[in-house]
């Protein structure tokens, strides 16, 4: 059976920023949801407005690839079942609520290290927004319009 919006986005939440804090779940819901909402680029082409179809785009998260690198992933959406906390937050940002630091961000990660880069993803579609915990957020540049 097919998990609803809610689920699935329940599920990345926890996946991609269960120890980061209620901040830190919310700036990654807000950017999933930024690329659900997008109005042009390669998100918008490509995810169509469609969670779903945002979540599943075949390499931007992690947390949907069952192998990384060749060895099995132990920590997936399948794998880790939410909590109360991860469908709370995913109700706020079906609702259109947003993190208001990350702005419009379309991008995360986390550097492994205490300064993030200015620039990401290494075409140049974006810039450094903000950090949250340990991942950086960056806003989509014009050239990201092009993609």
């Amino acid at each position: 059976m097919a998990y609803s919006d809610r689920e699935l986005l329940a599920r990345i939440i926890k996946c991609e920023a269960g120890g980061e804090g209620d901040n830190g779940m919310k700036a990654v819901a807000t950017v999933v949801m930024n690329r659900v909402r997008v109005p042009y680029g390669e998100y918008h082409r490509v995810g169509q407005g469609d969670v779903r179809k945002v979540i599943y785009q075949q390499g931007q998260f992690d947390c949907v690839r069952s192998v990384l690198g060749g060895v099995a992933n132990p920590q997936t959406i399948w794998a880790n079942p939410p909590e109360q906390i991860h469908y709370d937050i995913a109700d706020w940002a079906l609702s259109g609520n947003r993190l208001f630091t990350v702005g419009y961000s379309l991008w995360y990660f986390n550097p492994f290290q205490p300064a993030c880069p200015y620039v990401f993803p290494r075409n140049g579609t974006g810039n450094l927004q903000v950090r949250v915990g340990e991942h950086c957020f960056y806003n989509p540049t014009e050239k990201y319009a092009q993609t």
